[in-house]
């Protein structure tokens, strides 16, 4: 099993030795080094493939939310600091956890756990995305379940806050991703987006407006910042 490589970044010594006695317990984590400012981290992070790190809040010269700011956004956030107040700041970094000090093994192997269970994620949506690149569907958790969905039934997708709708002709299909990212393993040349929280079968277009496109028993809105493009493209059809 791949393990995670991590990084300690804290200016307490004892909050250190904290973390570390605590990840060295943990089989799917390796420790590649421990520092006690964010200058030493800089310098770890550049000679070293980092995946994690665990990282103060309140440290000399530079912050621990500075940092944040400044490497890597592949490279994952778990906040540990004793500064409750800047917890808002700390997600805004969509840091993966943020612990409150004094930190307890069970707190901390919870916060390790969810990292693990989105890059999983991750790596699954990858997958999928890459065979829907080679085929004329691709798969979508939902009710516990992976299931398939073939891009020429697909009549629109809509955005419903942190899930999407996939209408089909005989059910809808609700999922918890980005419409955005759904947009991504959709073939160009079939779909488009016409509002922010929606995208449409081009083929199942009946009729349209400067306002609507008109798909069977729905119209969906246009919305201004895509009217040209969507315009544009089907007058060109």
């Amino acid at each position: 099993m791949k393990k995670t490589r991590c990084l300690i970044v804290d200016d307490e010594p004892m909050a250190r030795k904290i973390l570390e006695d605590f990840l060295s317990k943990m089989e799917s984590v390796e420790i590649v080094g421990t520092c006690k400012n964010a200058i030493e981290a800089f310098n770890c992070i550049a000679s070293n493939k980092i995946d994690l790190v665990f990282l103060d809040v309140h440290m000399p010269e530079i912050s621990g939310l500075s940092f944040a700011k400044s490497i890597n956004k592949e490279i994952r956030i778990i906040f540990t600091t004793a500064h409750r107040e800047y917890a808002v700041d700390g997600f805004d970094l969509q840091a993966i956890d943020y612990l409150l000090k004094p930190i307890s093994f069970d707190r901390l192997q919870q916060a390790v756990y969810k990292y693990l269970g989105i890059v999983k994620e991750i790596v699954e949506q990858k997958s999928m995305e890459q065979a829907s690149l080679v085929s004329d569907f691709f798969f979508v958790k939902s009710d516990r379940k992976m299931i398939k969905i073939k891009f020429t039934d697909i009549c629109f997708v809509e955005s419903l806050s942190d899930y999407i709708k996939i209408v089909l002709p005989s059910k809808t299909v609700v999922t918890r991703e980005t419409i955005s990212s759904i947009e991504a393993r959709l073939p160009y040349e079939m779909f488009m987006r016409c509002h922010r929280s929606f995208v449409v079968s081009i083929d199942k277009i009946e009729s349209f407006t400067s306002e609507f496109v008109e798909l069977p028993k729905v119209a969906i809105p246009i919305s201004r910042s895509y009217r040209k493009d969507v315009l544009s493209r089907l007058e060109s059809i």
